[in-house]
């Protein structure tokens, strides 16, 4: 009892100056959590300065990447797993920070502070100052460490014993990981039984992704007594008694942005992260190079998802108008408009998933539109090609192309979420969108809209009837 009004009062000269206020409200609301399970918290530790990494005077936490600091996009990662309460452990530029974040409401978090008046010394000492602040089991995360989501999804659904922690490690050396400088760790049916950087024989790599009990602080305590005050001392003397556990991500990304050069492979990792499971060929091949490049310049930008998908539907919109006229010249501009088209489409998802502004509704606009913008552009080449020819076979071939894209669009959720999943399909090409509008611009080229209408109609046509044929199983 002692102990915890030392606590209070150590707690209400921070209220006095004004940086801390919210702190005590943590101890209050916090430590009546004594469920072990399912964390509902994360510790940031954002006490450090830094010092390898050319940030001209800016907290490291707060360095911009892709449209987001560091932290920000550590707290909305972990956001995205269930998370929304945060505690982070302060120290160099402290204030910086917090006036950055404030409570978190901007985030749709909580986030409350704490202060490592030490923060020169180990970064064990950080994790100690959250000592009397967080329930009996929580996420340990580090300011400059960014991580896949899914790797906090299936963190919290473990259980720990109360004398136990874990550690998330990565038995891959991915082309972004600087083996030399990482802490390395032995691991053996699910123990870590050591950890050091200096490990001359090691089978996974400390990712500084923790699932934390109580135990974590006794094990500081005694790794402080013995002279040894980073938070990799405590690890150890855990796993020396057998309580340390670790859980294999290999299969998931994760970086540590320690200096300019991983900053720089945290950014080409990111965006490497945009392709999805369904993109099809052309969206992977010609698309997603050009899109991300865009992206990567828009998201610093103040532009939003959704006037991203209605810039690629107005230049939809110009590709059909420019075929309405019919001669070569509006042809093949209006084809690459319509490939310029495909490849902005790309963009609104990209910079909705880089800044975490992923919506049903966005989703449901920019569906709408491609809709709009496809219907718009096969009619476009119908009436260039009437015009020009006067050969009525264009409104049947256009017709059956229209229906056909209409219906691949139409099948294409049900049977991306059956790629997803991989259920066994001898074919695994996806002809979608990026397919289509591909090649409309070789029509175009080619000035042979009757010929690509045609094929436009077969091909979407029979690949609606396959998705039929192969959505049977699972559906009836």
């Amino acid at each position: 009892m002692k102990e915890l009004n030392f606590l209070e009062k150590d707690l209400e000269v921070n209220l006095t100056d004004g940086r801390f206020g919210s702190v005590k409200i943590i101890a209050e609301n916090f430590l009546a959590d004594d469920s072990p399970r399912f964390p509902t918290m994360a510790v940031i530790l954002a006490a450090g300065r830094g010092r390898r990494q050319q940030n001209n005077g800016v907290s490291k936490p707060l360095i911009p990447l892709l449209g987001l600091s560091l932290i920000e996009r550590i707290i909305l990662t972990t956001k995205k797993s269930g998370i929304k309460k945060f505690l982070i452990v302060l120290g160099y530029n402290g204030e910086k920070i917090r006036n950055y974040l404030g409570n978190g409401h901007k985030l749709g978090v909580r986030i409350d502070y704490v202060l490592n008046d030490e923060w020169e010394k180990g970064n064990g000492i950080s994790v100690l100052k959250a000592r009397d602040l967080v329930p009996h089991s929580f996420i340990l995360l580090m300011a400059d460490h960014l991580f896949d989501y899914e790797i906090l999804t299936e963190l919290r659904e473990i259980s720990l014993e109360r004398d136990e922690c874990l550690l998330c490690i990565d038995r891959n050396h991915h082309k972004y990981l600087d083996v030399h400088d990482a802490t390395k760790v032995v691991i053996r049916d699910g123990k870590i039984t050591a950890i050091e950087k200096q490990l001359s024989e090691y089978n996974g790599i400390d990712t500084g992704i923790f699932l934390c009990t109580p135990a974590i602080f006794d094990a500081l305590d005694e790794s402080i007594a013995n002279g040894n005050d980073a938070l990799s001392g405590a690890i150890r003397i855990l796993a020396n008694s057998g309580k340390m556990r670790g859980l294999d991500i290999s299969d998931k990304y994760w970086i540590d942005v320690d200096h300019d050069k991983a900053l720089k492979n945290a950014k080409s990792l990111l965006l490497e992260q945009l392709a999805k499971d369904t993109d099809g060929p052309i969206s992977k091949i010609c698309n997603r190079p050009f899109s991300t490049r865009i992206s990567a310049f828009l998201v610093k930008t103040r532009i939003t998802p959704n006037r991203i998908s209605l810039l690629s539907f107005i230049t939809g919109v110009f590709a059909a108008l420019f075929f309405c006229a019919g001669e070569y010249l509006y042809l093949v501009i209006g084809g690459i408009l319509a490939q310029f088209s495909s490849i902005i489409d790309g963009c609104d998802g990209e910079i909705a998933r880089l800044k975490f502004k992923q919506t049903q509704y966005g989703g449901w606009f920019d569906a709408v539109l491609d809709r709009y913008a496809d219907a718009l552009i096969i009619f476009g080449m119908v009436q260039g090609h009437w015009l020009l020819n006067h050969d009525i076979l264009i409104w049947t071939v256009g017709f059956a192309a229209l229906m056909g894209t209409f219906l691949n669009s139409y099948t294409s959720d049900k049977y991306d979420s059956l790629f997803r999943k991989n259920i066994s399909s001898k074919i695994q090409i996806r002809i979608g969108r990026d397919m289509r509008l591909l090649l409309i611009f070789i029509g175009a080229l080619s000035n042979q809209i009757l010929l690509v209408l045609a094929i436009l109609a077969i091909i979407t046509n029979v690949e609606s009837i396959r998705r039929l044929v192969v959505l049977r199983p699972k559906y009836v």
